[in-house]
């Protein structure tokens, strides 16, 4: 019997996660390679919709150095977002498109476990992924689905966490040993004077920090790229999203940027 094909982790953000209509495309690229025999994986964040609902709480979203804290009540509304109407909304979207998408987060049958990702308790119940059980998404693609996956993560008292969409992504992607880890959001790729670059590797990323091109956020992003590749990932693309069949480009390395070692 021929060994399954290593799985594609797909994780999806910013104004991507907002527009309707890239997702309804996004859901038909995803179907049809789905239905080609791929094994895929989506992994969804949600802030806009976090920040909006907790506004009907009458509560303002709180960040301390960037990172949003996460109190009980929040975690709350977090769970009930992302685990409930960005996840369901997400599956609907991709059963109408022809695929069997079934929707799970990371507390699902312990799917992913979380530590704190401060130790000094200034986030809340803000966790890093440190432990991920594929069990429940190997029987999800042998039964023929496609698993959609929130990224509220078991932590280490036994509740629910909130975890970074793309630090789930990349964990799991990691475990799986996936062929591909694609991060679609409001970016092109990785940009130089405003032009894409195609491919990176692990002395080109470096190269872009000593040149001040990559700077901020985007260097510990490209450094974590580098670091998933190390644990056995194929790729990992960084793109936006240009409309039907955009999956198949960000795959094939023609459009966004691939970063392999």
């Amino acid at each position: 019997m021929n060994a399954s094909p290593a799985p594609i982790v797909v994780k999806i953000g910013g104004s991507m996660a907002e527009d309707r209509a890239s997702l309804v495309q996004l859901a038909a690229d995803l179907a049809s390679l789905h239905r080609s025999g791929s094994r895929i994986a989506l992994v969804h964040g949600g802030g806009k919709d976090i920040n909006r609902n907790l506004k009907w709480l009458d509560q303002e979203p709180r960040f301390v150095d960037g990172l949003r804290y996460t109190d009980s009540t929040a975690m709350d509304m977090v769970e009930m977002t992302l685990s409930g109407r960005v996840n369901k909304m997400l599956v609907k979207l991709l059963i109408a498109a022809g695929a069997s998408a079934c929707g799970v987060s990371g507390v699902d049958a312990g799917l992913m476990r979380a530590t704190p990702l401060r130790e000094d308790g200034q986030l809340g119940q803000v966790g890093s992924v440190t432990e991920v059980d594929s069990t429940l998404l190997d029987s999800l693609w042998l039964g023929g689905f496609l698993p959609v996956i929130s990224p509220v993560s078991l932590g280490p008292d036994g509740e629910s966490w909130n975890v970074n969409a793309d630090d789930a992504a990349a964990a799991l992607a990691s475990r799986l040993r996936a062929r591909a880890l694609v991060y679609i959001s409001d970016v092109p790729g990785v940009l130089e004077d405003g032009v894409r670059i195609p491919r990176l590797d692990e002395e080109g990323v470096e190269d872009l920090v000593a040149r001040g091109i990559a700077k901020g956020g985007m260097i510990p992003k490209l450094r974590g790229c580098v670091q998933t590749l190390r644990a056995g990932v194929a790729s990992v693309s960084v793109a936006g999203w240009s409309g039907p069949g955009s999956l198949e480009g960000i795959l094939s390395g023609t459009s966004g940027t691939l970063l392999a070692l």
